[in-house]
């Protein structure tokens, strides 16, 4: 699915990562406040590596609960660059991109978790199992 964006939406006045609870605080000078979920933000990725390259050719991500971030940088005075502890980090996510995921986080939220189940996925990530000799 490839969000909407908005296209007069604010710039953060606050950008927090809470390390602990894996979630990235959007703060804004009105007074609004978002905090996004690391998986959220990664799962909606808006790299081409997840949206694809147009049509359908988007790539469901699975197994991204545990993800967290590693870096967080800012790309000029319109995005930031997440750097996942996963090793992707590749997208810009726009102050536009940003602020239409926390308006709509329930909705995209509810999608993700709809499309995950539809293909049998799950958002645990793959586990070696190991055997005890």
């Amino acid at each position: 699915m490839n969000a909407p964006t908005s296209s007069n939406a604010p710039t953060p006045t606050r950008v927090h990562y809470h390390k602990q609870a894996r979630e990235l605080e959007l703060g804004y000078a009105t007074g609004e406040s978002f905090r996004l979920p690391v998986e959220f933000l990664r799962v909606y990725s808006p790299s081409a590596e997840v949206r694809g390259h147009g049509g359908d050719t988007a790539v469901l991500q699975v197994g991204k609960k545990d993800v967290g971030l590693q870096n967080i940088t800012q790309a000029g005075n319109y995005a930031l660059k997440l750097h996942f502890d996963d090793g992707h980090d590749s997208g810009l996510y726009s102050w536009n991109y940003l602020y239409d995921l926390a308006q709509h986080q329930t909705d995209y939220w509810q999608n993700y978790l709809q499309r995950l189940e539809a293909a049998g996925a799950s958002r645990e990530p793959a586990s070696i199992q190991f055997k005890q000799l």
